[in-house]
């Protein structure tokens, strides 16, 4: 039986934002992120990670770099579990053409979210998704998830705008009141 999921935006909802993430001595975990993802691991719900890597089209740092950025949050956040990170590295206008594309897996699109529900056998129907910006919450919606946004990173300034028609089901501080919102309401 399918399980359900956490699916969490990387910058500015799990670490803090930084713009683009060049430098693993940039890398600040939130202080509650690894209690937030030990208490969804103890409800049973998969976390994963869903974030938009441009970084990697725009050529700032390679797709190694993403790779070991993840591990070393899995690391920071140990004994906590992350049970997979999803990333889209394209730009419609990248200069390296291998990651030039207008696919389905940047945000808002649900490409990352319905790539990971296949490959980890989740259940998208009783699955949430926390970002800090409204194109979270659109691909949320648009993967048929309920749709959280976080005042995080650039949330509160998100949540000031009206730059979105989409409703989010909650809007809480951080991924820690995410937490006990979804455990709640599930």
């Amino acid at each position: 039986m399918s399980r359900p999921a956490v699916f969490v935006d990387r910058d500015g909802t799990l670490v803090e934002e930084r713009g683009y993430l060049e430098r693993l001595a940039d890398l600040r975990v939130f202080p509650w992120t690894g209690d937030a993802v030990r208490l969804l691991n103890r409800a049973g719900f998969a976390v994963v990670v869903i974030t938009n890597q441009s970084g990697v089209a725009r050529g700032m740092f390679d797709e190694s770099f993403v790779h070991e950025a993840h591990r070393e949050i899995d690391r920071r956040i140990d004994p906590a579990r992350v049970d997979g990170y999803f990333y889209c590295p394209h730009l419609p206008e990248a200069r390296d053409e291998r990651y030039r594309a207008a696919c389905d897996c940047r945000k808002p699109k649900p490409g990352l979210i319905t790539r990971a529900c296949h490959e980890l056998d989740l259940d998208a129907a009783r699955s949430f998704m926390v970002g800090d910006r409204w194109l979270d919450v659109e691909c949320g919606r648009a993967a048929g998830v309920r749709p959280i946004l976080v005042r995080s990173g650039h949330g509160a300034h998100e949540e000031a705008s009206i730059a979105s028609a989409v409703q989010a089901d909650a809007i809480l501080n951080n991924l820690m009141e995410a937490v006990g919102w979804i455990l709640r309401s599930s």
